[in-house]
């Protein structure tokens, strides 16, 4: 997934830091289910979904609900007006949203690409870049965070915080006496 944004800059949700490197994007958005967020902090209905959004994205990574996070990464792509809008809004929003900066033009080749008419709008993207859902507003008000299991299958994703067989042989041992003990 990273690939669709080979190039371009993200905004980690508050510290204003940009995650723009190869690499950086690539821990952010591998082996994940990208959802990109088409909304705007001064639109009723994207006020409504918002809130909803964010106890979903919450529910689903926050250590608080969950003991491990799950594999979901939201970009925040704005509508907002003005730049102090876009930050006012994000400022309410979860820590690990990443948004696209304020007045990016790829801004609008997202919206074409994924046909966004009118907010809000919620993308749901498989790692490689396949749409798993064009616009998943209604699936999370109807379902809440149960809808994000569906995706998770659809997206084939793999669970790398289970060690592969071939990964344990290659641990190393504690002791010297360690494998005459297992013995």
């Amino acid at each position: 997934m990273a690939s669709l944004f080979t190039g371009k800059v993200l905004m980690a949700n508050r510290e204003q830091d940009e995650v723009e490197t190869e690499r950086e994007l690539g821990m952010a958005l591998e082996n994940k289910v990208l959802l990109l967020y088409f909304g705007s902090g001064q639109c009723p209905k994207c006020q409504s979904f918002s809130k909803l959004l964010k106890d979903f994205f919450l529910r689903l990574t926050d250590e608080f609900y969950v003991e491990r996070a799950s594999q979901l990464v939201l970009v925040y792509i704005s509508q907002d007006e003005t730049e102090e809008q876009q930050r006012s809004f994000l400022r309410s929003m979860p820590r690990k949203w990443l948004a696209l900066p304020f007045g990016d033009d790829f801004k609008r080749e997202l919206e074409l690409r994924f046909s966004v008419a009118e907010v809000p709008v919620l993308v749901v993207l498989k790692p490689n870049g396949e749409v798993i859902v064009g616009n998943a507003v209604e699936e999370i008000q109807k379902l809440g965070p149960a809808c994000f299991q569906n995706w998770q299958e659809a997206a084939e994703l793999v669970d790398r915080n289970f060690l592969l067989a071939e990964e344990w042989d290659e641990q190393s041992r504690r002791s010297i006496t360690d494998p005459i003990r297992r013995l």
